[in-house]
């Protein structure tokens, strides 16, 4: 929090004339005014400023509309929220008044301490509620799940979609025949109402919040002056037939815009329809960029000795025979990359990633096992290791059982999705004698312990 100091006076001078010196001045420099500027010199200075620093005055400096904010910023201050600011500067103002550089929409901003709006000075905005003109009407954003299939081989699609149109019977005006709309009594016209809120402890300021007589229009028509079509509403439901192009090769997020397809408003051009594309999960594949990933499991024989068959049903509906090099011996986990069966490129369709196959050995059944001639097998079969040399002094015999992985990873200990792919020196110890220390000549008794073991069930 900033601090502030007093310059005193002789008590024979009246305590009128004591005032307190803001330490933080940003916001009065930004203006060009001092401190002690009244409210009055600070609105002027701000409608000069406001039109220097303008974004419309400014079209070729990118940094225009950030000093058209801090202009605002430094406005935006009735009495009490200023002397919040001399007091304590930016913190004084409560959540989100980091600075000039972060403030609102300079419009607001104005208009919530001095009363105005961006119509209060002319800078080209705003109109009854005192909001910044938009120039477009507002986009709207629809998720549409697809399928690798659609992105693999495109689509068009058509759907049924309903959107508001301006009243061909009122022009979009609202009213009947020559009626003209009244200015609403509760705003006086302006679209906005002042309320007060709490911006610190026992501090309170006004805040502007649309009308809610006139829904920020600043005039209101009379229910007997009402389009019988619109009810007065200027737009009407329309329900329309949309089509969408899926072209191949698009990224899962991408953006297909319809432009001008959204709701209509009279005075500004409709919105767009944006459809953004979120891809569904697949059975078989996975997506990469432009490559694809799959899974194919094989038998012991083909492992052992090769395969030449239809590994995969593609994408888009082709089958995928693949031949494995002669006296090449695949071992679990090995992964085949097939150049060119990836993802088509977008925007470039022939151009195409590739497709990465992991193969998975399938071993054979208990059945299998029992209808083949075993000691013919073991001969074909590369041998049996031996025990280990040398034996270890002391040998237990442990009964053999089946576990399930799961089981592991679901113990307190933290192990990683590769814990039982490297070697358990962290978790159990193996390394360097060095770095174990012995405690067995560690002697504690019951004093020191205080009677009770260090650490006691919950």
């Amino acid at each position: 929090m900033l601090n502030y100091r007093v310059l005193g006076f002789p008590s024979s001078i009246s305590r009128k004339k004591n005032y307190a010196v803001p330490v933080d001045t940003e916001l009065y420099d930004l203006l060009g005014v001092p401190p002690s500027a009244s409210e009055d010199d600070i609105k002027k200075a701000y409608r000069k400023k406001a039109k220097e620093h303008h974004p419309d005055k400014n079209p070729n400096d990118p940094q225009a509309a950030q000093k058209f904010q801090e202009m605002a910023a430094a406005s935006s201050g009735d009495p009490e929220s200023r002397a919040l600011y001399d007091e304590s500067g930016m913190a004084g103002l409560g959540p989100g008044s980091g600075g000039p550089g972060g403030m609102a929409d300079a419009a607001d901003l104005f208009a919530q301490f001095f009363g105005g709006g961006a119509t209060f000075f002319d800078l080209g905005g705003g109109g009854p509620g005192g909001g910044a003109r938009r120039n477009k009407g507002q986009d709207t954003e629809v998720p549409y799940d697809v399928t690798l299939e659609d992105l693999y081989n495109g689509k068009s699609v058509k759907m049924n979609m309903e959107r508001e149109i301006i009243c061909s019977t009122c022009q979009g005006s609202g009213a009947r025949g020559s009626a003209k709309p009244k200015e609403c009594v509760h705003c006086e016209g302006k679209g906005w109402t002042f309320i007060q809120t709490q911006i610190a402890a026992s501090r309170y300021g006004t805040a502007r919040t649309k009308c809610t007589e006139c829904s920020g229009h600043g005039s209101k028509l009379k229910e007997k002056d009402r389009c019988k079509k619109c009810k007065g509403e200027k737009t009407v439901e329309e329900k329309t037939r949309q089509e969408i192009f899926i072209e191949k090769g698009m990224p899962d997020g991408h953006r297909i815009v319809l432009a001008g397809a959204g709701d209509q408003q009279p005075g500004i051009p409709a919105g767009d329809v944006i459809f953004k594309l979120k891809t569904t999960h697949h059975e078989s594949f996975e997506r990469s960029g432009s490559n694809l990933l799959t899974n194919v499991k094989i038998t012991l024989s083909e492992a052992l000795l090769g395969f030449s068959r239809i590994l995969i049903k593609h994408l888009d509906g082709r089958g995928i025979r693949v031949s494995s090099p002669p006296g090449r011996i695949i071992r679990p986990g090995d992964s085949i990359k097939l150049r060119g069966e990836g993802m088509p490129t977008h925007k470039h369709p022939d151009q195409k990633g590739d497709l990465f196959i992991v193969l998975d050995i399938e071993m054979p059944n208990s059945q299998w096992l029992q209808s083949v001639n075993k000691p013919a097998l073991e001969r074909l079969l590369p041998p049996k290791k031996p025990d280990m040399d040398p034996m270890p002094e002391i040998v237990d015999e442990v009964p053999y059982e089946e576990g399930d992985i799961v089981d592991v990873r679901a113990r307190s200990f933290p192990a990683g999705s590769d814990f039982f792919d490297q070697g358990f020196a962290s978790q159990f110890g193996e390394g360097d004698e060095d770095d174990w220390e012995d405690e067995e000549g560690d002697d504690y008794d019951d004093d020191d312990m205080g009677g009770e073991p260090e650490c006691r069930p919950q």
